[in-house]
């Protein structure tokens, strides 16, 4: 139940945020998020030393396996596994 407030001049002011609103989530688009992946991994891919400078690799180690979960299982294990298998060659070289 929302309550109203009263403001600096006395009028009520209803509230900003309603409690009992049902959240609302973002919903990622699979094409989006599937060819952000593919441009990542060919970047890797492509180049013979990391692309990226630490910061940025510990940030796509990061959402990558965030990233993955608006993708069916089978395709999002295979993106992780590639992007990992890149950096490890990567941090190899």
């Amino acid at each position: 139940m929302a309550r109203n407030q009263l403001d600096l001049f006395g009028a009520a002011q209803p509230e900003l945020f309603d409690e009992d609103a049902p959240p609302v989530y973002y919903q990622g688009d699979p094409d989006r998020v599937r060819a952000r992946l593919h441009r990542l991994i060919a970047e890797a891919r492509a180049a013979d030393t990391l692309p990226w400078d630490a910061d940025s690799v510990r940030l796509y180690r990061k959402i990558v396996p965030q990233m993955v979960l608006w993708l069916p299982e089978d395709e999002a294990k295979q993106l992780c596994f590639d992007f990992e298998e890149e950096i490890r060659r990567l941090l190899a070289a």
